[in-house]
């Protein structure tokens, strides 16, 4: 059966890890999501440094914005 909204269910997964399975053998897998596992790290904290790169950018901006301000109440 054809799952709605193109969403994985339970038989599809199942499948998808049979197939690894057949592919990598029993040994490789650890090795494999050994691997997955770095990946994901690295883009969680590119992710990371990208967020705190624009957020201080940010914080940089308003200091000197409100220093505009101020010198233009004087």
């Amino acid at each position: 059966m054809h799952t709605l909204g193109g969403m994985i269910g339970g038989q599809e997964i199942l499948l998808i890890l049979l197939v690894v399975l057949v592919l990598f053998g029993g040994k490789k897998i650890p090795e494999l999501m050994k691997g997955l596992g770095k990946g994901v790290k690295e883009y969680k904290n590119a992710v990371n440094d990208i967020e705190s790169e624009i957020s201080s950018a940010k914080g940089e901006e308003k200091p000197a914005q409100t220093a505009k301000t101020e010198q233009k109440e004087e």
